[in-house]
């Protein structure tokens, strides 16, 4: 079975790079959703991710150690990303398209309705990947998978079209993709998926310029790859009102995780202190947010 994409080789023992491009994230992230489904306390059940993250996944996860230390932050994020797509299927969303949908397995191990649609997008060496490593899996609803590489503007709107034209009440995921995108491409995103009147909410995820600050410092690898960090809004969840949305859910990632049970003693005693969902400046602060339409 190949891996998401030709150049992902294991890490060379003369010391080549640990993340390589963009997709190698994926593998990556598999990795502390297997982990948090091995406990025995586990907040959610995702069986398929270890197979999804391989060996070299685990390698990568280990050489980051600086993730290695805030895995809370991703347990915290799949939990709540789960939780609000199960409220806005129950409340009538009949498609959800998951934008860079990368390794997630939701249509497997969610508790979904068959008749929901489910769309993923990203990039065809991903795509590929994950079609022969799932082959064998059955989803739990009505899944489709697309090719396409988000960066081209004007394929993605066509694509957008066709979505919006099958579909009544959409909910957009963009989990772990906007942070790798400028202000500039994010308000773009904001305005080509605004332009469908069937998408009616959308599942963000918003970190302060403080955060974006010490993940740009503690993330090289990324940047090496040709991947840096770039959105992190002094706006915070407002930001998006500028394209189009408004913030309707907040869940920030340290009070989530405090509630999960995930943060070390220091962490809990941080998440303890007040609490804000507007501007954060240099405070390090990150949040899963829905964003509805204005």
């Amino acid at each position: 079975m190949p891996a998401p994409s030709r150049d992902h080789a294991e890490v060379d023992a003369a010391g080549g790079p640990t993340i390589r491009n963009i997709s190698d994230t994926a593998l990556w992230v598999a990795v502390y959703r297997a982990r948090e489904s091995e406990r025995s306390d586990a907040v959610f059940h995702d069986p398929l991710a270890r197979r999804l993250a391989g060996e070299r996944g685990e390698q990568i996860a280990r050489s980051m150690a600086f993730s290695e230390k805030n895995a809370w932050s991703y347990v915290a994020r799949t939990w709540a990303v789960d939780q609000i797509v199960t409220h806005q299927v129950q409340s009538g969303a009949d498609t959800v398209i998951n934008l860079a949908a990368g390794l997630d397995t939701r249509p497997y191990r969610m508790e979904l309705p068959p008749a929901l649609k489910w769309i993923e997008v990203d990039l065809p060496g991903m795509i590929d990947y994950k079609g022969q490593a799932l082959a064998g899996e059955k989803p739990r609803c009505a899944l489709e998978r697309v090719s396409l590489d988000l960066a081209d503007v004007a394929a993605r709107r066509e694509v957008f079209a066709d979505f919006g034209r099958k579909t009544k009440n959409a909910l957009i995921i963009t989990e772990g993709l906007l942070v790798y995108l400028s202000p500039e491409e994010v308000l773009q995103l904001g305005r080509d998926l605004g332009a469908q009147a069937t998408f009616r909410d959308w599942i963000v995820e918003v970190i302060s310029p403080g955060l974006l600050k010490m993940l740009q410092k503690n993330l090289g690898a990324l940047g090496e790859a040709g991947s840096p960090l770039k959105f992190g809004p002094s706006e915070g969840p407002d930001f998006f009102t500028a394209c189009g949305w408004k913030p309707a859910e907040v869940h920030p990632l340290l009070q989530t995780a405090a509630r999960l049970k995930r943060l070390s003693l220091l962490m809990r005693l941080v998440a303890k202190l007040p609490a804000s969902n507007e501007k954060q400046g240099s405070r390090p602060w990150g949040a899963v947010c829905r964003v509805t339409r204005v």
